[in-house]
């Protein structure tokens, strides 16, 4: 199977992919600028954090690699593939889109009370949130911190690639949770219909962090996808 690199979102760490790394051995997850990574600079843009992705890519020679993003991972990887610059097999985007806004009121919660806005976070990326999840979400977000979030955040907010999608070149597939609350499924139907060859799988009751909640469904979405990049 081709080389499988897990992309985080805002907020997360590379913890959120345990399902993943455990069902694919040949799997790597960076960790973004802003955590426990190579990067001496902290990231502010999707594209700084492409940037730092590519140079994970070169380092570690992971050619025809298959790029699966969550959220804010998932334009990371469409931000790399339609760049066209480092060698790529596929993208698959887990609660993602060609344009991610973010709301004014969790930039004014996040700013003025990291704490309550961690667990609100946390209880949106989930439709059926466990105990033990939410404590996980909690925990990363702390552990990024409250400056790193927002970075995040912002660069969320300002990607937007929805007049360059239609020229991705290389095979697509979006997954999503039924009930995602962040990124509903419109945002993965969208990319379906305007990307060549593209296919837009929702999971059944599955919410933000479908990786998550849904690990074997996800899973064998994935090796799906791969077997036929």
């Amino acid at each position: 199977m081709r080389p499988l690199v897990f992309i985080h979102g805002a907020g997360c760490t590379a913890d959120v992919f345990d399902a993943q790394l455990r069902a694919f051995p040949n799997s790597y997850a960076p960790a973004l600028p802003g955590r426990n990574s190579r990067a001496e600079e902290p990231a502010a843009t999707v594209a700084q954090f492409a940037d730092a992705v590519a140079e994970e890519l070169r380092f570690r020679r992971l050619a025809d690699a298959v790029l699966c993003g969550s959220s804010m991972g998932g334009a990371v990887a469409l931000e790399l593939a339609l760049r066209e610059d480092v060698s790529l097999a596929g993208v698959v985007l887990i609660g993602s889109g060609a344009r991610l806004r973010v709301a004014p009121q969790l930039f004014e919660q996040l700013e003025t009370d990291f704490d309550a806005a961690a667990k609100s976070l946390a209880r949106h990326f989930f439709a059926h949130p466990a105990p033990e999840w939410l404590d996980a979400a909690v925990k990363g977000m702390k552990a990024v911190g409250r400056e790193q979030t927002l970075r995040d955040f912002r660069a969320c907010d300002a990607f937007d690639v929805t007049g360059r999608i239609a020229g991705l070149r290389i095979p697509l597939l979006a997954i999503v949770g039924e009930r995602d609350a962040l990124t509903p499924p419109k945002f993965s139907l969208w990319l379906a219909d305007r990307v060549s060859g593209a296919t837009a799988r929702i999971l059944p009751g599955a919410g933000h962090l479908a990786m998550i909640e849904r690990p074997a469904e996800t899973n064998a979405a994935i090796e799906a996808f791969v077997t036929r990049c």
